[in-house]
């Protein structure tokens, strides 16, 4: 690393600039598949303007830049292929104001999901996307990241109303405000919403809350067959039953979570709901969705009206990614996700699980099934290399498969290192080249982030 760019960043920083090992080794991986790529040094800011100063002396030092939250991301997106300096935004974790009134809030890049829920429950409110991860708001605003209530709730796109962006040469922007719609100029939010980095460094994120409901409750129905439990979900949501949570688990991964959290659900394609309303709402709703369920198949509900149940119930299927890995103890996970049109998700997951039996690797299924998106953890023995190339090969039929379906090659996991190789084949040059326009106006030293997302025209 240049040891002038080195030297400036102690005296602006002090012991929050690090070129430690342990550190550097830390900010160099996460939860993908792919090998480390550490960065050369770590920075720990914790402020705007702080941000901005790093940014601007690694530019003029020509040094990448490669922002960091929880390091939970599953497509090497914290990875630093081509050395640089780690921003870990993890120690700006305030929450700068809250509107019970106009159900927003603003909070820095650093504040996690969960702080964030535990502070607003008192005052009646939650922060509606759960994408499973105690995930950062800068992290889950740069991946565009989803979850269980997107079904309901939308994802981070639908509930980000203004960012603070620190823009390559360390220039601050301002994207946004807290009005609910606008027609003026070009919306910027959404540019650097799903960027992963890319344009810029998110700061500070406005987002839209919701009141707590008065009742929730939580149910599970097991079916025979995949395609039963897919087309009573399809009718659920053609009827316009507001359902909060539809998730999907196969027989695999109904198995992993019932050893990882001692549950005893069968061990069958399962379908998760959960309801939010007023108390009569949620029954009529829950009633009528059961008498769906029950016509293609499904076993009655059982019930989790019980908040200590309910919470249990979510809490399992949140660890499923742990429960998956403890399923072949020693295994890592090349962990996937697409997403495809509902009236294709049935056949889309018949026709992987005709890929998975025919292949010698255990994966796991689990879904989004409301909003057509599904995940799969192949899990790889660290040992063999046959292993990793068996995935991908898998991985790469799944994407092609998701395509053929109109559909995209990640719902919520983003594209990062993992699926870049495939971003020509869904946009096509034409708007990969738009894509590449916009980096280079905007990060023309290409500093920020650099080799993910966009593969080479």
């Amino acid at each position: 690393m240049n040891t002038q760019l080195s030297d400036e960043l102690t005296r602006l920083l002090g012991d929050r600039f690090t070129m430690s090992d342990y550190e550097r080794q830390q900010h160099g991986q996460d939860e993908s598949s792919l090998p480390p790529m550490l960065p050369d040094a770590v920075c720990f800011p914790l402020s705007t303007e702080e941000v901005a100063e790093i940014v601007r002396l690694c530019c003029l030092y020509q040094a990448p830049i490669i922002p960091f939250g929880a390091g939970s991301s599953l497509e090497g997106h914290v990875f630093a292929p081509h050395g640089g300096v780690s921003v870990d935004l993890s120690r700006m974790d305030k929450i700068l104001r809250v509107s019970v009134d106009d159900l927003d809030c603003t909070v820095q890049a650093g504040v996690t999901r969960q702080q964030l829920d535990q502070s607003l429950r008192q005052q009646g409110l939650f922060f509606p996307v759960d994408p499973g991860a105690d995930a950062t708001f800068g992290g889950m605003a740069s991946t565009r990241a989803s979850g269980t209530n997107a079904v309901r709730y939308g994802t981070m796109a639908d509930n980000v109303l203004a960012l603070t962006v620190v823009l390559p040469g360390g220039q601050v922007i301002h994207t946004g405000t807290r009005a609910r719609k606008s027609s003026a100029g070009y919306d910027l939010t959404h540019l650097f919403v799903g960027s992963e980095g890319t344009l810029g460094i998110i700061t500070e994120v406005t987002v839209k809350l919701q009141g707590l409901p008065e009742a929730m409750s939580a149910a599970v129905a097991g079916f025979a067959e995949f395609d039963a439990a897919v087309k009573a979900v399809t009718e659920i949501r053609q009827a316009g039953i507001p359902v909060a949570r539809i998730e999907f688990l196969d027989e695999v991964m109904v198995t992993a979570i019932n050893q990882f959290a001692g549950l005893n659900l069968v061990e069958r394609p399962t379908l998760f709901f959960e309801f939010h309303g007023s108390t009569t709402t949620v029954h009529e709703c829950a009633e009528l969705a059961g008498e769906i369920t029950h016509a293609w198949g499904g076993s009655d509900f059982q019930w989790a009206v019980d908040t200590g149940e309910r919470n249990a119930l979510w809490k399992a299927r949140h660890n499923a990614y742990f429960a998956g890995l403890a399923f072949r103890p020693g295994c890592r996970s090349l962990t996937t996700d697409v997403c495809v049109p509902i009236s294709r998700l049935a056949e889309c997951i018949i026709e992987t699980k005709q890929d998975l039996n025919e292949s010698s690797l255990t994966a796991p299924i689990v879904g989004h099934v409301g909003d057509g998106n599904f995940h799969l953890m192949f899990l790889i023995d660290p040992a063999k290399p046959e292993d990793l190339a068996e995935a991908e090969r898998l991985n790469k039929r799944l994407v092609q498969r998701a395509l053929a379906m109109d559909g995209t090659i990640t719902g919520e996991h983003g594209v990062g290192l993992g699926k870049m190789k495939f971003m020509e084949a869904e946009h096509g040059k034409g708007a990969l080249a738009v894509m590449h326009a916009i980096k280079q106006a905007i990060d023309p030293q290409n500093l920020m982030n650099p080799g993910k997302m966009l593969p080479p025209l």
